[in-house]
């Protein structure tokens, strides 16, 4: 098995400069509780990237990556960033629409440049962390420090809480 990821996050990645390496893995085991459950990976160091949308008045997205032991604060923090009075998060078929991943294999490399990409604060206190792969068959690790290369992420306080 040597899946890899796709050409548009390798492109994405590369347009950024991004220092990164790979580690392939079974569909199955793609969410991340059953990936480091299987692989032997902590969840201190597994991030989830969510893609939220809003539900009422224009449609409005934003990517925001929390630590896997957190929960993303989609009512107070994430609502009030995206300027909004009703947020949720985007369905499946939304997220495939919009960034042509699927879930379980969500990255921030790739997703379109008009959407904001939010990493709650804590995610940056790590020395390296582990993301989608922007498929279901791999997983990039990088020091997060790299995320900051993306021209449209920001780091944002409080953005998530401790599950």
């Amino acid at each position: 098995m040597n899946q890899s990821i796709s050409s548009e996050v390798a492109s994405a990645i590369s347009a950024c400069n991004i220092e990164y390496s790979v580690i392939d893995c079974e569909p199955e085991y793609a969410d991340t509780q059953q990936f480091c459950d299987h692989y032997g990976y902590s969840v201190d160091e597994a991030a989830n990237v969510l893609l939220i949308a809003s539900k009422k008045g224009e449609l409005k997205f934003a990517a925001c990556i929390v630590l896997a032991a957190f929960r993303l604060d989609v009512n107070k923090t994430a609502r009030k960033k995206l300027g909004v009075s009703r947020l949720s998060f985007a369905s499946p078929e939304q997220t495939r629409e919009l960034t042509g991943m699927d879930l379980g294999g969500v990255t921030p490399f790739g997703v379109p440049e008009n959407v904001p990409i939010w990493i709650d604060s804590r995610v940056m206190e790590c020395k390296q962390i582990i993301l989608g792969g922007g498929n279901r068959s791999s997983k990039i690790v990088l020091n997060p420090a790299m995320l900051l290369k993306i021209p449209n992420a920001e780091v944002v306080e409080n953005l998530a809480y401790k599950a």
